[in-house]
């Protein structure tokens, strides 16, 4: 299978330069990236691509079977960062992808050497000692509206997580790559993220990791990003000055400088 056009895979910056991999978030596509891709791009090799089912990837490539598991997503990773031979490359995973970068580690240690997390969270859901942010009881209400009338629950939910009220054009936007996602694999895609629990697997990775949070974020509260940080020894923790869970659109310039120092701290 071709990989590049399964994940609708481009690349752009320098080919001899280090290269990043910037993996997108539930209900967007790699276009989310836009904004903060030229910085990266004058001294790194940019990777996007697109999950399977989402974007301009094949979707007769998705199966419920493998996509019901992050690790199905994680594979995706893999097998991009595969395709192009990449080795020791950063992965930047907005939100879920966060976790599925944590997994695409430990699947191709060889070919990913450093995790950047953008607004991560390994559990939404409160438990004894953890907050997550949700109740059992809330998830299951965003899901029951989501499974009813995705549409509608896009139009709801996409401000809400965006979280700039007096930006109405940045809620639009994400609106709108909500409802560009069929429903159908959204629907798997939403109960794989927020049933997910990947406490466990944070605490495998090793490699140097950027943790970055907002310092307003309704679906990853700043518990849950002192949890990630304290969950990888090997990381640091950054709070941009930031509203919403989608910075790279919200706040480009203050998440794209965190990166890049990142990026130029590496041997």
């Amino acid at each position: 299978m071709d990989i590049r056009r399964r994940n609708n895979v481009t690349v752009t910056g320098p080919a001899d330069a280090p290269a990043v991999v910037l993996a997108h978030g539930f209900g967007c596509d790699q276009n989310l990236w836009r904004l903060i891709v030229p910085a990266l791009a004058e001294r790194h090799r940019v990777v996007l691509f697109d999950y399977v089912g989402c974007g301009g990837s094949d979707l007769s490539a998705w199966t419920e079977e493998r996509y019901s598991s992050l690790h199905g997503y994680a594979q995706d990773v893999a097998d991009v960062c595969t395709a192009l031979d990449l080795e020791d490359a950063v992965l930047v995973g907005h939100s879920v992808s966060a976790m599925i970068g944590a997994l695409a580690v430990d699947a191709v240690p060889q070919r990913i050497g450093a995790l950047v997390m953008v607004a991560p969270s390994p559990r939404y859901i409160d438990e004894a000692g953890y907050r997550g942010g949700f109740t059992a009881q809330d998830i299951d209400e965003l899901l029951a509206s989501l499974e009813s009338n995705y549409l509608g629950w896009s139009s709801a939910m996409a401000p809400v997580i965006m979280g700039n009220p007096g930006r109405p054009e940045l809620g639009e936007e994400l609106t709108n790559s909500f409802c560009a996602t069929d429903p159908d694999i959204a629907r798997v895609f939403a109960r794989t993220t927020f049933l997910s629990d990947s406490r466990d697997d944070l605490r495998k990775v090793t490699v140097p990791t950027l943790v970055l949070e907002c310092a307003q974020d309704a679906i990853a509260p700043r518990e849950v990003g002192a949890f990630v940080h304290a969950a990888i020894p090997t990381s640091r923790l950054v709070t941009l000055d930031a509203t919403g869970h989608c910075p790279q659109l919200s706040a480009p310039e203050a998440t794209v400088r965190e990166i890049l120092r990142f990026l130029e701290s590496r041997p």
